[in-house]
């Protein structure tokens, strides 16, 4: 299993999705490798500090460019990765969707997030002529909390859907434990400061692959 993290807008929470879905994997018994492609090196970073405390280590590398020979060469030794590609039409990203088998496109509920969607149409497209077996998926992240602002959120799934990008019914809410969890190399799933954080997790990433086997 190769989960690619990426998108053409930064800040909508990629490396965040990265880190938290590799500690859920690894906490079910899985083989998990982080690979960094973002040039800000934020999940590198993270593992830095993960690495000065006292937590299960999860093995990170970076690469950059084009990354489609390294993923093969990982995945013999590793049944999962997860790369994070960063928010950018790259190199790394466009190589990585040839060899992924899901790709998760993190959207904010805002519209400079959105006015993305026509160009990460066309790389959809275009990966799925290459790797037809990619499953992609969008999901909108910080979203507000306030029942006033659901619109929003079901506007900004529809977006995706109208572009054929069909968006998971879970979502990640604005809370400050996300950073917090990911300045102390953790995750929020770690940290238990935000049982409604760990909630959205558990959610997106049963969303995601169901009843896969992970171990």
């Amino acid at each position: 299993m190769i989960l690619l993290l990426g998108g053409e807008k930064g800040g909508s929470g990629k490396s965040c999705l990265a880190q938290n879905l590799a500690v859920w994997i690894q906490a079910r018994g899985g083989d998990v490798l982080l690979l960094d492609a973002d040039p800000q090196g934020t999940t590198a970073d993270w593992a830095a500090e993960r690495a000065e405390g006292n937590l299960p280590p999860i093995p990170v590398v970076q690469a950059h460019g084009n990354i489609r020979q390294t993923l093969l060469d990982l995945r013999n030794r590793y049944r999962q990765i997860v790369v994070d590609a960063g928010g950018a039409d790259s190199e790394a990203l466009r190589s990585a969707m040839t060899v992924a088998t899901h790709m998760l496109i993190p959207f904010r509920p805002k519209r400079r997030d959105l006015k993305t969607l026509p160009n990460v149409e066309n790389l959809a497209r275009l990966a799925l002529a290459v790797n037809p077996e990619l499953t992609i998926r969008a999901v909108i992240t910080q979203c507000p909390a306030l029942p006033s602002q659901v619109q929003r959120i079901l506007d900004a799934k529809d977006a995706c859907k109208s572009f054929g990008i069909e968006a998971l019914n879970a979502i990640t809410t604005a809370r400050n434990v996300y950073d917090d969890a990911d300045e102390n190399g953790c995750s929020v799933l770690e940290s238990g400061a935000d049982p409604r954080a760990i909630e959205e997790i558990e959610a997106l990433a049963t969303e995601l692959w169901r009843d896969f086997r992970w171990a």
